[in-house]
């Protein structure tokens, strides 16, 4: 399912929203000038030694054969380069080792340089969409300061989920998913019943559909959490951070409580007051 737009309406300019779109696109820029043909070397001593195995991207069997075990240098794309430079290995990260390729400031930090990263066109564009769709609102309901912190606390929370599930991961995570993931989970506490324009496809063919936000919303949270338990047997959890979509998703959940305005009443809170306080014309069951 895609969302195409929704019924809530824009009631100022979302600038912060667009300025994380500006950002994340020139970030991406950036990355794009980085040559996927130009060589550069990396020294991966220090990851064996540290870990006792190389990451997935080396090809660790072909490394050894071509190269031999005391090899000290392996050959990756400039472009490649740059992405484990800047983006967040679990295993580099808990280990407080910057390894090769490093980086002009502390290893920590990365964990905010990775939100900026992505790893090519449809990954950007899906995020941004959704950042978009999203985001307007949500900004709106906790004040543009207030929404940069929750964005950033969202991003934070979905890199320690996936760290904590998969510490010893030498997979660089990148992308915005997991903070985009906590302003969709704030998108869901604030406005449950914002109607979601939705392309679903369906075999060869494609309907358009209107959905409740609660329950687009809740059909995609289940579809991480069923992707991210299908994905525990690897030791890297594969390709894709489910669990730090899971886990912004969480943290906007919770965190769109503290940090909304003090007059916005959120959805599924005027939901629950009103159930409760609800009459049926023929009295209350014995």
């Amino acid at each position: 399912m895609f969302p195409l737009r929704d019924s809530q309406p824009r009631w100022k300019t979302p600038y912060v929203v667009i300025a994380l779109i500006a950002l994340n696109v020139l970030v991406f820029f950036v990355e794009l000038a980085h040559s996927p043909n130009d060589v550069r070397f990396v020294n991966l001593l220090p990851w064996y030694e540290e870990f006792g195995r190389l990451p997935p991207w080396t090809k660790e069997s072909i490394f050894f054969r071509i190269f031999g075990a005391r090899a000290d240098h392996f050959p990756i794309s400039e472009r490649d380069y740059f992405i484990i430079q800047w983006g967040l290995v679990p295993a580099e990260f808990w280990s407080g080792k910057d390894l090769p390729p490093t980086i002009p400031i502390p290893i920590f930090l990365v964990v905010l340089t990775s939100m900026f990263l992505h790893g090519g066109w449809f990954h950007l564009i899906g995020n941004m969409w959704y950042l978009w769709l999203f985001g307007d609102n949500v900004e709106w309901a906790m004040g543009s300061g207030r929404f940069v912190l929750f964005y950033i606390l969202c991003g934070l929370g979905a890199a320690f989920t996936q760290m904590a599930v998969a510490p010893n991961s030498l997979i660089p995570m990148v992308g915005a998913s997991g903070a985009i993931s906590g302003v969709m989970g704030a998108y869901l506490v604030l406005f449950p019943w914002s109607r979601i324009l939705t392309l679903v496809p369906f075999f060869f063919f494609y309907y358009f559909m209107e959905l409740p936000a609660v329950l687009f919303l809740g059909f995609w949270f289940f579809i991480q959490l069923f992707s991210a338990l299908g994905s525990i047997s690897m030791i890297d959890l594969g390709g894709v951070a489910w669990f730090a979509h899971l886990g912004g998703f969480l943290t906007g959940v919770l965190l769109v409580f503290p940090l909304k305005r003090r007059w916005v009443t959120p959805g599924l809170v005027r939901w629950w007051q009103a159930r409760r306080h609800y009459r049926p014309p023929w009295g209350w069951w014995p």
